[in-house]
């Protein structure tokens, strides 16, 4: 039986980058859990090493591994950052992007 269940997604009058990240219930832990990164165990779950360079972001990172920007807080939460706005220049040199084949990538609506 799946820990997680209650799959929904937040609703927001203004324009926000969370409208993508759902949030589950964990049955186990008995609270709310947002995105699917609390599924990930980063000590065995595969990833790729990206050097950063000029310009990248965490959407951008997410097109170009994912093939989807709106998927930018997988690599967020793999990597612990809390700021999604963050320049990731002043930051990393390098960022692990995990494997997300067990993420699913459906439009929520």
């Amino acid at each position: 039986m799946d820990k997680l269940i209650n799959k929904k997604y937040a609703n927001y009058d203004y324009t926000s980058r969370y409208i993508s990240v759902p949030y589950y219930y964990d049955t186990e832990a008995k609270r709310y859990v947002y995105g699917i990164g609390e599924q990930f165990n980063r000590d065995s779950t595969s990833y790729v090493s990206h050097k950063v360079v000029q310009g990248d972001t965490l959407d951008s990172l997410a097109l170009k591994y994912f093939n989807d920007p709106t998927t930018w807080w997988i690599i967020a939460y793999f990597n612990h950052i809390n700021n999604p706005f963050i320049n990731l220049q002043e930051k990393f040199t390098i960022i692990n992007i995990p494997s997300a084949t067990n993420v699913e990538f459906k439009d929520p609506r």
